[in-house]
């Protein structure tokens, strides 16, 4: 997880790095070692400081990083001030993956500074907010998906990852997806039932790393005279049954899923079921910054969007015809097709503007600081 401030520094280098330096004759920039300390994994660009010691920069201090802000700031509204629309439209592609980079970096500041917060004994806290005194979740129940040929991706004019497309053509057998995520009461059945201890519900390579990484329960989750509590942004609260549980790997998600003898989804799968679904939900806007308990307002398929990532059985590989981009910007996602699977659905920290049902995250198998959770699905 890296610091606040890599993250404020790294968006800003993206509009320096991508764009002022391609449309401004002989850019100069002000401070070249940026481009070493905050250059994220684009190797066309040049050598860069290794993710693990980005906690070690002391300096920038977070107000010289203010100032690199406002001053690219200033930079790209004198140019968009005075550009022409050929040469507009000629970049408009670039601008626009730079504000939603830069919304994909709000919610890692979220999720990168609970992980800080949480490794600190003192546990502080991010912003309060009012406990939730109590809720009421529907019985788990299935809804049913005929088999047939479907389409996914993402289609029209407006934005998308590249890896969001091309749309075509998949087929799926029936199948049945949770009207509603995982809860941690659900959860803790399996850490009682001696989850964590019973390798006929792993994967081989997730066994290995609950074994090698000392795994029990779900990140934040701490235990003490029988009561367990969690780390949220808010601080140490104790461990909300009805909230969706989060902050499981795909490991840890896929052995839930065999425990309970159902499974998880397929990216397709989820995309079809979630195609009709309104984009509400809590996001990263309603300041809760932590899953909620679902709401008895919703029908059908519940809490698709927002609360938590949700994994799918899917690994992270392109769509058939799928090209990355020329140059540099070919490493945003292409690079990173392997070893990885695919989450969908958004979260408490991602920006509603940012989400579809078309979006394809990804981290690797093992991964457990984002606010990812489960959804069961069988056929």
């Amino acid at each position: 997880a890296s610091p606040v401030k890599w993250h404020m520094a790294h968006t800003t280098w993206f509009f320096e790095t991508f764009l002022l330096k391609a449309v401004i004759p002989d850019y100069q920039p002000r401070f070249p070692q940026y481009n070493y300390l905050f250059n994220s994994y684009y190797n066309t660009i040049g050598e860069r400081i290794a993710r693990d010691k980005r906690g070690l920069l002391s300096r920038p201090s977070i107000s010289e990083v203010w100032r690199y802000r406002q001053e690219i700031d200033a930079r790209m509204e004198d140019w968009l001030a005075n550009v022409d629309e050929a040469t507009l439209a000629q970049y408009a592609p670039i601008l626009v993956l730079g504000l939603n980079h830069e919304q994909q970096h709000q919610e890692l500041i979220l999720t990168d500074l609970k992980h800080a917060f949480a490794s600190n004994p003192l546990r502080p806290i991010y912003r309060d907010r009012e406990p939730d005194q109590s809720s009421t979740v529907t019985p788990l129940t299935w809804s049913r998906f005929g088999a047939g040929v479907r389409e996914i991706g993402h289609h029209g004019d407006a934005f998308a990852f590249d890896n969001e497309g091309p749309r075509h053509s998949v087929y799926v057998q029936a199948f049945e997806l949770a009207n509603r995520p995982t809860t941690n009461r659900e959860y803790l059945a399996f850490v009682n039932d001696g989850g964590y201890d019973r390798p006929e519900f792993w994967l081989s390579d997730g066994w290995a790393a609950r074994k090698r990484l000392g795994w029990t329960s779900p990140l934040y989750w701490e235990r003490a005279n029988d009561e367990w509590s969690t780390m949220t942004l808010a601080g140490m609260i104790p461990l909300h049954l009805d909230e969706p549980v989060t902050h499981v790997s795909f490991y840890e998600a896929d052995a839930f899923a065999r425990w309970s003898d159902a499974r998880l989804s397929t990216e397709a799968e989820w995309e079809i079921a979630a195609t009709d679904r309104p984009i509400a939900g809590n996001f990263l806007e309603s300041g809760r910054y932590h899953p909620a308990p679902m709401s008895l307002d919703e029908d059908g398929l519940i809490q698709m969007l927002g609360d938590v990532w949700e994994w799918t059985m899917s690994p992270y590989s392109a769509y058939p015809g799928y090209k990355p981009a020329a140059g540099a910007l070919g490493e945003y996602n292409g690079k990173f097709m392997c070893n990885q699977m695919i989450l969908r659905g958004g979260s408490c920290a991602t920006p509603l503007s940012h989400i579809r049902t078309t979006y394809r995250n990804f981290f690797g198998p093992e991964a457990r600081w984002q606010f990812s959770g489960i959804r069961l699905a069988r056929f």
